[in-house]
């Protein structure tokens, strides 16, 4: 039975590093933080109000903008490395 030819394949050298690390921006961490306990504040005050505050005339759209402070602070975590 006839032997099939050896194939000769090439050595794997894996990609240069790239230089530095990437790191977050120093805004990001505090922002997300204050973003989230603010949202959660928010939503609490309206909950314990009974809507009156912390502004008066929208009634349960505090518990929207509450939640939309907290799901912009999740966002961002997107962009934690």
């Amino acid at each position: 039975m006839p032997e099939s030819k050896s194939r000769k394949k090439t050595q794997y050298t894996p990609p240069p590093a790239a230089g530095k690390p990437k790191t977050n921006p120093p805004w990001l961490v505090p922002t997300m933080v204050t973003l989230m306990v603010g949202g959660l504040a928010w939503v609490v005050t309206t909950y314990l109000t009974e809507t009156a505050y912390p502004i008066p005339g929208i009634g349960n759209g505090n518990l929207l903008v509450g939640f939309i402070l907290m799901i912009t602070g999740f966002a961002l975590t997107l962009r934690w490395q």
